[in-house]
């Protein structure tokens, strides 16, 4: 796209969400944008906006140092993993300190946590915590009372020597634990509630590359020693869905696959079907990189947020792969962050833990960001007809969003008008449902025309049988005149 047409959308976008309520993104202090079929990135009004920023002195507490980790439980309390000062801060939806947990009681012995860095807890509210530097993952129900520890696991899998330094945790219903560990390339580590270590799962392919593969032949010892190892890259976090799916995401900054969703068998089954790789922005400066994300979290319905710490950016996406929305940025101001560790939801709202500046910046959506919102989960859940309403909304929004064409195209096609869903389809360049309504539309057009065109056909075969016979008889005449 040229420098002028950017200019010109944006500006129809900015003149667009100061006219409407509720959805001005002039207040934002970043651009939003999506990508189109043709991989322009295009203007779009802000989905989420800032509203405030909560720091631990604004708590009451003293200041968040160098914060790694945050989650938000079932009940609505929002668990922040103060690393630098070796505590769980405990809030609850209308951000009041619940509690304070800094260390907990041993066989009669007080710990404390050393540079903790993963949290999560599970629908029991039990706390689960990734103590980096102790090695070790503890759990502590909700008041801060140690129910277990999980420490050097033992198996004949693991190599000699083997560290366990746990980086992120989460859990599913059946109480298995899943670790992020330090310097372990063979996947994600997996152990029963008890503890024992069960293997690995979601191992990360490398493609090699067979040039580096052919001087290795021909190379000396040294050259090989020198050369890059053909070996998987870590992960970086994840968080699990209520079907016990396992979102993870891969520090691979190379990989056109840097989110994978795990099923149980340790198989990757995300959904890629999106215009463009599910990989966060498609062209950005070669001298910031390709995004890098650090977190990940399930929405719900089928949508998932990461987190890009190159750019400090939330992308958004359905369960199809597609790319729902961007927002955020690098900066000092209120909405863009310094160091972004990790994204949340709590209701409608979407969180972000900054490390570099020691606060949560909570987010909340704007007309266009619900409207989206809603459209997806009705459709997710099988109602397109009611997700039109939702989408028709979001065109009045931005019409550059192709996604709403096809999300109507699709309630279009629900509701047999299929004439009017292939309108839809061209806008919104979907060539695989506009051959299924194109198909459809034609077998209406012949279902509803046969009779006619039977009449006619037949009229026509009735016609031609008679003048046959009259041209027949009247060659009979003149051969007897």
């Amino acid at each position: 796209m040229s420098a002028k047409r950017w200019l010109i959308s944006l500006a129809a976008v900015s003149l667009l969400t100061v006219l409407i309520p509720g959805t001005a993104a002039a207040s934002a202090p970043y651009e939003s944008y999506n990508y189109n079929y043709w991989e322009e990135a295009t203007p779009a009004p802000a989905p989420y906006l800032p509203v405030r920023s909560v720091t631990g002195t604004e708590l009451g507490i003293g200041e968040f140092a160098d914060p790694g980790d945050m989650h938000v439980s079932g009940s609505g309390h929002v668990y922040v993993l103060d690393s630098g000062n070796g505590r769980i801060v405990c809030l609850d939806d209308s951000w009041k300190v619940v509690r304070v947990i800094d260390s907990f009681i041993r066989e009669g012995k007080e710990e404390t946590f050393a540079n903790p860095s993963g949290i999560f807890t599970d629908d029991k509210e039990q706390i689960y915590v990734a103590d980096t530097d102790n090695q070790r993952i503890v759990v502590l129900s909700a008041e801060g009372k140690l129910i277990r520890v999980i420490e050097q696991p033992q198996s004949d899998v693991l190599p000699q020597g083997f560290q366990f330094i746990p980086l992120k945790v989460t859990v599913d219903q059946a109480n298995r634990v899943f670790v992020v560990a330090r310097g372990v390339y063979e996947g994600i580590m997996q152990f029963e509630e008890d503890g024992t270590f069960l293997g690995y799962v979601g191992t990360i392919k490398v493609k090699r590359d067979y040039g580096d593969y052919f001087w290795r032949l021909i190379s000396t010892d040294a050259q090989k020693a020198q050369m890059r190892l053909f070996i998987p890259t870590e992960f970086s976090n994840l968080d699990i869905d209520r079907k016990g799916f396992v979102y993870a995401t891969n520090i691979d900054v190379g990989s056109k696959e840097p989110i994978k969703r795990l099923n149980p068998s340790g198989e990757d089954v995300l959904k890629r079907f999106g215009y463009f790789p599910v990989a966060g922005d498609i062209y950005y400066r070669r001298a910031v990189g390709p995004s890098k994300f650090v977190d990940i979290k399930v929405l719900g319905d089928g949508m998932y947020s990461a987190l890009d710490s190159t750019q400090g950016r939330i992308f958004t996406y359905d369960d199809t792969g597609n790319l729902l929305y961007v927002y955020g940025g690098i900066g000092n101001q209120l909405g863009v962050f310094k160091t972004p560790a990790a994204v949340e939801m709590l209701g409608e709202h979407q969180l972000v833990l900054d490390r570099g500046k020691g606060s949560i910046v909570v987010f909340e959506p704007t007309a266009f960001g619900q409207n989206v919102n809603q459209a997806v989960r009705h459709h997710y859940r099988g109602d397109d007809v009611e997700a039109q309403a939702y989408w028709e909304r979001v065109l009045q929004l931005n019409a550059n969003y192709d996604i709403a064409y096809i999300g109507i195209g699709k309630a279009k096609l629900m509701k047999g008008e299929n004439k009017e869903a292939l309108h839809y389809f061209e806008m919104g360049m979907d060539r695989k449902n506009y051959s299924v309504a194109f198909k459809r539309y034609r077998r209406e057009v012949m279902k509803e025309h046969f009779g006619t065109f039977l009449s006619a056909a037949t009229g026509a075969v009735l016609l031609y049988a008679v003048y046959r016979t009259v041209r027949h008889r009247n060659k009979r005449r003149v051969k007897e005149a």
